[in-house]
């Protein structure tokens, strides 16, 4: 009988012996992707696009060029600062969840309509535009 009890502690630490360094090296291989899994469970998560500040502030600024150019302006400024202006609505948009259609409609009086329509609705989520 004491001979069944030295075989089988004979097996077991044969057993260990041959299988730990596996072991150990399979886990080794492994703890790389454990931390980055770790590290992305614990990031915070990362915006999109610019501050919302900064998107209000140029909206802002946009918005008060677009109103002081005088008659003499080239059309080409006013179309060019318009279209960075709907824009900027358009990214305000993403940001603050308000659906629109800015890129779809041609320019022209839908067009406004819809600038006027993402205007109001942008200040009824808080974004403080002119």
């Amino acid at each position: 009988m004491d001979g069944d009890g030295g075989v089988l502690a004979n097996l077991i630490l044969f057993a260990v012996v041959c299988l730990a360094p596996a072991a150990l090296f399979w886990c080794a291989l492994r703890i790389p992707k454990l931390v980055g899994w770790i590290r992305e469970k614990r990031a915070k998560p990362q915006p999109d696009g610019p501050p919302i500040e900064r998107v209000a502030a140029d909206l802002r600024r946009l918005h008060r060029l677009l109103a002081g150019y005088p008659s003499g302006t080239p059309a080409a400024r006013r179309l060019g600062t318009r279209q960075a202006y709907d824009e900027l609505l358009a990214v305000a948009c993403r940001q603050v969840g308000v659906p629109h259609r800015l890129g779809e409609l041609p320019e022209g009086m839908d067009r406004e309509i819809e600038r006027l329509r993402v205007e109001q609705s942008l200040r009824e989520h808080g974004l403080a535009v002119p």
